[in-house]
């Protein structure tokens, strides 16, 4: 199944958001390597510097960007993702009690 991934490349003159293909097996995550060979693939030499938030710096200190981050993954399935503010909106819109006749 192809999965785009959604990222913000951070330049000194600001970020500039960019997105990249992978091909994976239905139901799978991409893995650290996958991601690196993607972003080798754009031109982009990285390293993981940050696991849990999907940071990765430019092998060379020279490069013209200073990171990059994975802002989202797209398989084209619907992910359950609870809104708070819709649901904190609704909340306090609806009545708290049955009003009475």
């Amino acid at each position: 199944m192809e999965c785009i991934v959604h990222f913000e490349v951070l330049h000194s003159d600001g970020p500039k958001e960019l997105r990249g293909l992978l091909f994976l097996d239905k139901g799978s995550k991409p893995t650290e390597s996958q991601l690196i060979e993607m972003f080798k693939d754009m031109k982009f030499d990285v390293t993981l510097a940050d696991r849990e938030k999907l940071v990765f710096k430019p092998v060379n200190s020279r490069d013209k960007y200073s990171s990059i981050r994975i802002t989202s993954f797209d398989t084209g399935e619907e992910d359950f993702k609870e809104d708070r503010e819709l649901k904190s909106l609704i909340g306090n819109l609806l009545p708290q009690r049955p009003t009475g006749i």
